[in-house]
């Protein structure tokens, strides 16, 4: 019971420090990771596409 005592206030002293983005940048490096999911979803579309009608073509 002790080690989860300490355990929570050792997590809690650490939260203290960590320096969380404000909304600006948030906002910013959210649209980043959805911008690069959806060109990453495109990109392995096109491929699907391609492998899919290469391996029609030869069957």
């Amino acid at each position: 019971m002790e080690k989860s005592k300490t355990f929570v206030k050792e997590a809690r002293q650490e939260l203290k420090r960590v320096n969380w983005p404000n909304r600006r940048e948030t906002m910013r490096l959210t649209m980043i990771v959805i911008i690069m999911s959806l060109v990453t979803a495109a990109f392995l579309g096109f491929i699907d596409y391609l492998l899919t009608s290469a391996i029609k073509t030869i069957l």
